[in-house]
C-alpha cells in the first residue's frame, strides 16, 4: 500500500512539473532564429491563421525583434520571451505590417518591468513614429511613473536612422549590416544580415526580384526571404474592391517562387526559410505549392515558414 502511494505521489509530481516555454528550452550561448509572424499584408487573421510579419533572433540570449507587424508582443510571449528583455528592434521599411506594433511593443516591455535602454534601428521615420507615440501616451506614462514607480520609457528608446546600406550596428556579440532591396514606391527598404560567431542569417525584408540581394546574402547559413505565390494573388484579388490597383504594385514589389530560388542559389545559402507569404491566409496554397517553383533553381534545404517555429 506504501508502495502504491509513493507511485500515486511521484506520478502526480511529475505531472505538476511546469513545461519550460520553447524561449527557455534552447542553449543560451547558441544564435536561434524563431518565426513570429509569416503573413505580408496589413490585415489581422483570425486566431488560428499567421499572424504579420515578425522575426526574432537570439544571440547569446538576447533578443533582437525585426519587424513588428500586429501580434509581434503576443507572439513574444507565446514563445516564452519576456518583453522587459526587449533590447534592440530592427524595422525593415515602413509598412503598417512591419511596423505598426513597434510603439505597443516598447509600451508592454515596460509595463512588465523594463528598466534598461532599448535601441531602434530602421530607414528615417523611426524618430518621428518614436515620438508620436509617446506623445499620444503621455498620459498613461507620466500617470504611472507617479503612481507606480516606474522609470521614464521616453528616456529608455534610442532611434538610429540610416539612409545608405552599411554598418548599422555592432557589439561583442553580432555585426548587422543593411543592403537596399526593391519595394516600390517605398524606396527605404532594407535587407538585414547579422554575423554572429555562430551563425549568419539574412532577412531580405519585403522586396521584388533582386539579383544584388544575392551578394549581399553570399555565403550566409540562412536566408528568410519574402515570397509570393500568383495563383494565390489572382485569388486574393477576387475579394478586394481595389484589384487593379492593388495586382500592380504586388506584382512591382514582392518576389515569385522561382525568383527566391534563383537568388538564393546565387547567394549560395544553406538554408532558405520561406516566409512573409503572399497572400499569407490562403490555406488552399500548399507547403509543396510554396516551394515547387523555388526548387526549379535552388537545390539547398528549403523550409516553408510557419508561426512561432524555429529554424535550427
Amino acid at each position: 500500500m506504501k508502495s502504491r502511494r509513493r507511485l500515486l505521489i511521484g506520478a502526480a509530481s511529475a505531472l505538476a512539473l511546469p513545461v519550460l516555454p520553447a524561449f527557455a528550452q534552447g542553449d543560451p550561448k547558441r544564435t536561434r532564429l524563431v518565426l513570429l509572424g509569416t503573413k505580408g499584408g496589413p490585415r489581422v487573421s483570425p486566431a488560428q491563421l499567421p499572424k504579420n510579419p515578425s522575426n526574432l533572433i537570439l544571440i547569446n540570449g538576447v533578443p533582437y525583434v525585426v519587424d513588428c507587424g500586429y501580434g509581434t508582443s503576443a507572439q513574444l510571449v507565446t514563445f516564452g520571451v519576456p518583453l522587459n528583455r526587449l533590447r534592440h528592434v530592427f524595422v525593415t521599411h515602413h509598412h503598417s505590417d512591419h511596423n505598426l506594433e513597434l510603439g505597443p511593443l516598447l509600451y508592454n516591455g515596460w509595463a512588465t518591468g523594463l528598466r534598461e535602454r532599448v535601441d531602434l534601428y530602421g530607414p528615417a521615420g523611426m524618430v518621428r513614429m518614436r515620438d508620436a507615440f509617446f506623445e499620444y501616451m503621455k498620459f498613461d506614462i507620466e500617470t504611472r511613473m507617479a503612481d507606480e514607480g516606474r522609470p521614464d520609457l521616453r528616456k529608455l528608446v534610442v532611434a538610429h536612422e540610416f539612409d545608405k546600406p552599411g554598418l548599422v550596428m555592432q557589439n561583442d556579440d553580432v555585426r548587422v549590416t543593411c543592403a537596399l532591396v526593391r519595394h516600390p514606391p517605398i524606396t527605404q527598404a532594407y535587407a538585414y544580415r547579422f554575423e554572429a560567431k555562430d551563425r549568419s542569417i539574412v532577412i531580405s525584408g519585403d522586396t521584388a526580384y533582386a539579383p544584388e540581394l544575392a551578394e549581399f546574402a553570399k555565403g550566409a547559413d540562412v536566408l528568410v526571404h519574402e515570397i509570393m505565390h500568383l495563383g494565390g494573388l489572382e485569388a486574393l484579388l477576387k475579394r478586394v474592391p481595389n484589384a487593379a490597383t492593388l495586382k500592380e504594385h504586388l506584382l512591382a514589389s514582392h518576389t515569385l517562387p522561382e525568383d527566391v530560388g534563383r537568388v538564393a542559389a546565387a547567394a549560395g545559402v544553406k538554408t532558405l526559410v520561406l516566409s512573409h507569404f503572399v497572400p499569407g491566409d490562403d490555406p488552399s496554397i500548399t507547403d509543396e505549392m510554396w516551394a515547387e517553383g523555388v526548387r526549379k533553381h535552388y537545390g539547398g534545404r528549403i523550409v516553408v515558414g510557419k508561426d512561432l517555429m524555429e529554424v535550427s
